[in-house]
């Protein structure tokens, strides 16, 4: 053999070598300082996701907070401002009609509708939600 090819044989053999010896000194690392490692890792992993999570849960609880007390003063408008039609009417009503035409008593005309009529309003406007999500679901 010449001597350039006993150096390209020997440069590949210390190459392979040093392959084995880096595959030998990873898994002794693997074995004895890996493990510690992984579990910092995975401890410090579990720390940002909790902090994440409670972060979001926050804000998602601020939002239903605030989505909840808009509803509730949206609500207690609407009743009022009902309320004060209502009343506005019936005056309007007492003042403007002659005695004999209004009931006896104008508080027994106010009285809660009876069940008939509430299942008929019930089942009016199951009737046009239906329409309207058909409506929607045909564009």
């Amino acid at each position: 053999m010449r001597t350039y090819e006993y150096n390209v044989l020997n440069a590949s053999r210390q190459v392979w070598l040093a392959s084995l010896g880096a595959a030998i000194v990873t898994r002794d690392w693997a074995q004895s300082e890996a493990s510690s490692v992984f579990r910092n890792l995975v401890k410090e992993g579990t720390l940002v996701e909790s902090r994440t999570i409670r972060i979001v849960g926050d804000r998602i609880e601020g939002s239903f907070a605030m989505a909840n007390s808009m509803w509730k003063r949206a609500r207690n408008s609407m009743q009022s401002t009902i309320r004060q039609a209502a009343d506005t009417a019936v005056s309007l009503v007492q003042s403007n009609l002659p005695k004999t035409i209004l009931p006896a008593n104008l508080a027994a005309a106010k009285a809660a509708p009876t069940k008939k009529a509430v299942r008929a309003r019930k089942a009016k406007a199951v009737k046009r939600g239906a329409r309207r999500t058909k409506a929607r679901t045909a564009k």
